[in-house]
C-alpha cells in the first residue's frame, strides 16, 4: 500500500512538473481574462480585450519575448460576479501564468477569497477599488490610479477652480458604487463640505427614476456618475431636459468610459467632466500613443480608439516589457519582481513608477468639445 501511495505521488509531481515545464518553456504562455462580452457592459469588455489583444499579437508578431507566445484565454462574465466565480475557477484549470484585465469592482470583489487560494498573479483589473491597494495574501499589480484619486481630484478642481461647494452623488448599488459614494465623502469631508444629495440604481439595468428624482430635489451644482456608462448617459439625458439641471456639471469617473458616454448621448457633451487615469488616445506628442493607434488600426481597425482600450494596450506592453527581463526561465515570483522594477520611461511618453500597488499615478482630466478631449487640469 505504501509504496502505491509513494507511486501515485511521485506520478503527481511529474505531472505538475510536467505542466509548468509545457507552459512556462519558451513554447506559450497564457493569460486568462473574466471580462463582459456580452450584456449592457459589452463594450467595455470588448475594448480591454482588443487594446490588450493589439499589443499581445505584435508581441508574438515580432518575437519581442522570441519564441515565447503570449496566448490570451477569454471568458464572458457579463459584469455579473457568479460567472466571475465561475470563469475563474475554469482560468485555474486551464492553468494560466497571470489572470489580467478583469472588469469591475463587484466582480473582482467577488473572486478575493479565490485569489488567495492561488499563487497566480492578477495584473492590471479594470477597477479603482481600494482594496486593491491594500490586500494581503494576493499578487496584485494594477496598472490604474484608484477611484479615490480620481475623485479627490475631480473635487479639487471643482472646488478651487469653479467655487462649487453643492455635490450630489448617482452611484450604482453595489461595492463599486459604495467606493465612489465613500471616497466622495471623506472627499468633502476634508475640506469642509458636506454632500447635498444622493440616489442608486440596480447594476446592469437602466433603472435611474428614484435616484433621478432624489438628487433633483437637492438642486445640486454638480453631479458625481459612479455608474456604468448607459446609466450613466441615461440620467444625464433625463436631467439635460430638465430646468433644475441646466446649469448642472456631470462629472463622470473612469471606469463610465467616456467614449462610450458620448456616443450615447449623441456628442451633446455640454456641462460634463471627465476624470481618466491614462492621457488622450488622441495625444500624437507621446510615442506609445501612435504605436497604439498603429496598432489598433492594424489588428482592430473596425474598433473605435478610446481610453479603455489604451489603458488595456499600455498594461499590456507593461507585462511584455517584465517578461522581456527575466532572466533564464519564467516563474511567476520573477515575473512580479520585474513588473514592480521596469524603468519609468518603458511605455515610451507615459511614466510609470511603482507605489500604491499600481504602475500609473496619475489623474487627468478633461471636457469634451469640438470632436475631442480637451484636458482642463491646467485650466485657469
Amino acid at each position: 500500500m505504501l509504496k502505491y501511495v509513494i507511486a501515485v505521488l511521485i506520478a503527481l509531481v511529474l505531472l505538475l512538473f510536467n505542466i509548468e515545464n509545457d507552459e512556462f518553456d519558451g513554447k506559450s504562455l497564457k493569460l486568462g481574462l473574466s471580462i463582459p462580452r456580452s450584456g449592457i457592459m459589452n463594450a467595455m469588455g470588448d475594448a480591454v480585450y482588443s487594446g490588450a489583444s493589439a499589443y499581445f499579437l505584435h508581441a508574438n508578431e515580432n518575437k519581442i519575448l522570441g519564441n515565447l507566445k503570449i496566448k490570451l484565454i477569454v471568458y464572458d462574465d457579463k459584469y455579473e460576479p457568479e460567472l466571475t466565480v465561475e470563469n475563474i475557477k475554469r482560468l485555474i484549470d486551464k492553468n494560466v501564468f497571470a489572470f489580467f484585465g478583469f472588469v469591475g469592482t463587484p466582480t473582482v470583489k467577488k473572486i478575493l477569497p479565490i485569489l488567495k487560494s492561488t499563487d497566480i498573479p492578477f495584473i492590471a483589473p479594470f477597477t479603482g477599488a481600494s482594496f486593491l491597494r491594500k490586500n494581503k495574501g494576493v499578487d496584485i499589480v494594477n496598472f490604474r490610479s484608484s477611484y479615490k484619486e480620481e475623485i479627490d481630484n475631480i473635487v479639487e478642481y471643482l472646488r478651487n477652480k469653479k467655487d462649487i461647494s453643492s455635490f450630489a452623488v448617482f452611484y450604482q448599488n453595489d461595492d463599486y458604487g459604495e467606493e465612489g459614494f465613500v471616497s466622495l465623502l471623506y472627499s468633502l469631508n476634508e475640506r469642509g463640505l458636506k454632500l447635498a444629495g444622493e440616489g442608486t440604481y440596480k447594476r446592469n439595468t437602466l433603472s435611474i427614476r428614484h435616484a433621478f428624482h432624489e438628487i433633483k430635489s437637492s438642486k445640486p451644482q454638480a453631479v458625481f456618475m459612479i455608474g456604468a456608462y448607459k446609466a450613466n448617459a441615461l440620467f444625464i439625458k433625463t436631467a439635460k431636459k430638465d430646468p433644475v439641471f441646466k446649469n448642472t456639471l456631470f462629472c463622470n469617473i473612469s471606469f463610465g468610459d467616456a467614449d462610450e458616454m458620448i456616443r450615447e448621448l449623441d456628442y451633446n457633451t455640454d456641462n460634463l467632466l471627465f476624470s481618466q487615469v491614462v492621457p488622450s488616445y488622441k495625444d500624437s506628442s507621446k510615442p506609445v500613443i501612435l504605436e497604439y493607434q498603429k496598432l489598433m488600426k492594424k489588428y482592430f481597425g473596425d474598433e473605435p480608439l478610446g481610453f479603455i482600450s489604451l489603458e488595456s494596450f499600455l498594461a499590456a506592453k507593461s507585462v511584455v516589457g517584465a517578461l522581456k527581463n527575466i532572466d533564464g526561465s519564467i516563474t511567476r515570483e520573477k515575473f512580479l519582481k520585474e513588473i514592480k522594477k521596469l524603468p519609468n520611461n518603458i511605455l515610451d511618453g507615459v511614466d510609470i513608477n511603482y507605489k500604491n500597488n499600481q504602475l500609473h499615478n496619475k489623474v487627468y482630466l478633461f471636457k469634451y468639445k469640438n470632436s475631442k478631449f480637451i484636458e482642463v487640469n491646467n485650466e485657469n
